[in-house]
């Protein structure tokens, strides 16, 4: 198994790890309640970009690894 193959399996775990952290920080940091037909927002904006961020990051990872993989096989 060459190097390369390793690295881009590496980077998709990497990525769906950060992903997954990225997507439970998100849901964590936003709630929305509904109170007598009102919906009352009640979400952390930091903390939701940072989710976001780290969602980014996962898809960079991932299509990185991705491309590892695919320039491995030619």
């Amino acid at each position: 198994m060459k190097i390369s193959k390793i690295i881009g399996t590496i980077l998709i775990l990497i990525s769906l790890a950060i992903g997954y952290m990225g997507i439970s920080k998100v849901e964590e940091n936003t709630t929305s309640v509904n109170f007598l037909g009102i919906e009352m927002d009640f979400s952390d904006k930091s903390g939701s970009q940072e989710g976001y961020i780290y969602i980014g990051i996962a898809v960079v990872l991932l299509v990185g690894g991705i491309y590892t993989l695919k320039k491995s096989q030619t």
